[in-house]
C-alpha cells in the first residue's frame, strides 16, 4: 500500500481513543479544558522516502512563545485563511519556504486542544524528499526528519508529569538524536500513530 493510501485510510478510520487535549492527559488534576479556544492549524508533512519520515522544525530561541520547542510548521488560522488547510499551507511556506504545490494534502485529523488556548487542526500531507527548504531566520532554528518507524513505535512514547501553573500536567515526550519532541506536537504524533497501527 502506498504512503498516501495508508494515510488516507488512517485519517478516515473511526478513531479509537484520541487524546483530545492537554487537559485530557491529566484528568482529575484541576487541569481543565479552556472554554474559549482560538483556531490554529499545523502541517504534518510526511516525506515520501523509501523509509518515510516526518519533517519537524525547532523554533528559534528568540520567539516570544514556545521558543526552542520542536513543532510542526503552523500557527493561528487568520480571518483571511480559507480554513485550516489554507492556514497550514500558508504557515509552512512562511516558516520553511515549502511551496503549497509540493504538498499532496491527504486531509485533516483529530483536533488537539492546548493549555495555552488553541484548538489545533493537524493537516496531513505528503512532500517529496530533498526539497530546497529554507528556514525563516526569525522563526525556525532547524529542520530535521525523524523516521516514522521510530516515531510511531509506542516504546518511544514516554508519558511524563510536571507541575505547571500550580497544577499537575501530563505530556508525551520523545527524544530523537538530541531533539526533544514533547507537548502538543508529541500528542498529535501519538494520535496519528494510534490511527496507523
Amino acid at each position: 500500500m502506498t504512503l498516501a493510501r495508508r494515510l488516507a485510510a488512517a485519517i478516515n478510520a473511526t478513531p479509537g481513543q484520541p487524546h483530545r487535549g492537554d487537559w485530557d492527559l491529566a484528568p482529575n488534576t484541576g487541569f481543565e479544558r479552556r472554554p474559549e479556544l482560538k483556531p490554529a492549524a499545523v502541517l504534518v508533512p510526511f516525506v515520501n522516502r523509501a523509509q518515510p519520515t516526518l519533517l519537524l522544525t525547532r523554533r528559534t530561541a528568540a520567539m516570544r512563545n514556545h521558543s526552542g520547542q520542536v513543532a510542526f510548521p503552523g500557527g493561528r488560522v487568520d480571518p483571511e485563511d480559507d480554513g485550516p488547510v489554507a492556514a497550514a499551507l500558508r504557515e509552512a511556506e512562511e516558516e520553511v519556504a515549502l511551496a503549497p504545490r509540493h504538498v499532496h494534502v491527504i486531509g485533516t485529523t483529530d483536533n488537539y486542544e492546548t493549555g495555552t488556548g488553541y484548538s489545533i487542526t493537524p493537516v496531513v500531507g505528503i512532500i517529496p524528499p530533498d526539497l530546497p527548504l529554507v528556514p525563516s531566520a526569525s522563526e525556525v532554528a532547524a529542520l530535521f526528519e525523524v523516521p516514522l518507524e521510530w516515531l510511531f513505535d509506542p516504546a518511544n512514547h514516554e508519558l511524563r508529569e510536571t507541575e505547571w501553573q500550580g497544577r499537575m500536567r501530563r505530556y508525551y515526550s520523545m527524544d530523537w538524536q538530541g531533539e526533544h519532541i514533547w507537548g502538543a506536537t508529541a500528542a498529535m504524533i501519538v494520535n496519528l500513530a494510534r490511527r496507523l497501527k
